[in-house]
């Protein structure tokens, strides 16, 4: 029975080690805090999982909340320019081909936890220090890092060539909250998206926590913008607060939906900030002993286009299928880096749409490409499903020329070169 080390517990690192007990592996997860601590805890992100990486959990039978989950049938970006100004004939709206979720990590995390001890694995709750790394590697044939929260991250070198950004794109804060009401012009199970130029982007989005169905108010603001207010806020209903401030001048529509919200708990807020980065995915942390990076630890995305947990479920199906084929040869250091490069074949289209997404100096084609959606039900579509695998986005979205050809077959025009 090979023996294995995962030193973190969220979507990545508990899926991979649930499947990996499921197999008869001796699986030992290195997790921060207990089950209990989790749930009592602060919101961990704004999760969002499209249907593809939904499939693999119902595959692997982790899909424990399916029947409670709001569904999100649907996305709709919805422009607004000037400030309070709302542009219904900008928007670009589709339904999803298969329903996305958002579930509340504490209550993933937590039951997961118990789940694979249930399941014969064994948890270690404590903090790692990076310098604690080698001694833990050398009592495993294989030990993956699944956290690249402060310096545990720093072990793997940042890889220039795929990390354009060196400070954070945007400030974030979040608040789970209860009594929103839907929008009446759209479907009340689709998530709203309000673009304000050179301010950044609120969204509303259905959820689960552990109170039960629940909404996400997440803005992402721009440094040094409007929306970049956070610096003094502490707990969920100063945020609601500052939300509320907010919603009033740069969407009305959306302060009255939200005007008699609470916060869904005492833990139920989060603001901070995060840089891009991919790093290189395997670190070595003594001689000859060497760590395998996965998900937000090797690449860390916004969360502007919801990637995120859909990185870490492929991540996981990606390295489980990897060391299954495996059998009984060394977790050596060529096969750890063959092991990333078949995920990062994935991961790879993420990084890129979503740096797209980010940067202010958008291509121009890409602007023409939503303006021409706003107008082609079909283009939207096929754009409002791209975010469930950016892959696609590679062969229209990405490259001018290309845009140019989708543009003349589906809207009937022809982008300019930028």
């Amino acid at each position: 029975m090979r023996r294995i080390a995962i030193v973190g517990a969220g979507q990545a690192g508990l899926q991979l080690a649930l499947g990996l007990r499921e197999r008869g592996y001796d699986v030992t997860v290195v997790a921060a805090r207990t089950p209990q601590e989790v749930r009592a805890g602060r919101v961990l992100s704004t999760q969002l999982m499209y249907g593809p990486a939904l499939a693999l959990e119902r595959r692997a039978g982790l899909n424990l909340w399916d029947q409670q989950t709001p569904p999100i049938d649907g996305v709709v970006i919805s422009p607004v320019d000037p400030p309070g100004a709302r542009m219904p004939e900008r928007a670009v709206g589709a339904r999803l081909d298969a329903p996305a979720q958002s579930v509340d990590q504490r209550v993933k995390t937590a039951r997961w936890l118990e789940l694979f001890e249930e399941r014969g694995g064994r948890v270690e709750y404590r903090p790692v220090a990076a310098e604690e790394l080698s001694e833990l590697a050398s009592g495993y044939e294989l030990t993956l890092l699944a956290t690249g929260h402060g310096p545990l991250g720093e072990v793997f070198g940042r890889d220039e060539r795929h990390s354009p950004y060196e400070r954070p794109q945007r400030v974030l804060a979040c608040v789970y909250v209860h009594g929103v009401r839907p929008d009446p012009e759209l479907p009340p199970s689709f998530l709203r998206m309000s673009a304000f130029p050179g301010a950044g982007e609120f969204f509303v989005l259905p959820a689960l926590t552990g109170s039960g169905p629940c909404v996400i108010l997440l803005w992402e603001g721009n440094p040094g913008g409007p929306f970049d207010c956070w610096q003094n806020v502490s707990g969920p209903g100063a945020t609601l607060e500052r939300s509320w401030e907010l919603l009033r001048s740069y969407a009305p529509w959306e302060y009255e939906l939200c005007a008699h919200a609470e916060p869904t708990d005492p833990g139920a807020a989060l603001t901070g900030s995060l840089t891009p980065v991919v790093r290189h995915p395997v670190a070595e942390v003594a001689p000859g002993s060497y760590v395998l990076g996965m998900a937000d630890a090797v690449v860390l995305n916004d969360p502007i286009t919801g990637q995120g947990s859909n990185n870490a479920a492929r991540c996981a199906d990606r390295y489980l299928a990897s060391i299954l084929e495996r059998g009984e040869r060394p977790f050596d250091r060529a096969w750890m880096h063959e092991t990333f490069a078949t995920w990062w074949e994935h991961a790879r289209h993420t990084t890129a749409f979503t740096n797209m997404v980010l940067d202010a100096a958008r291509p121009r084609h890409f602007e023409h490409v939503m303006a021409a959606a706003a107008r082609h039900p079909a283009l939207a579509h096929r754009y409002v499903n791209g975010f469930a695998d950016p892959a696609d986005y590679q062969d229209w979205l990405m490259d001018a020329d290309r845009a140019e050809a989708c543009l003349a077959a589906v809207a009937g025009r022809s982008v300019p070169q930028p």
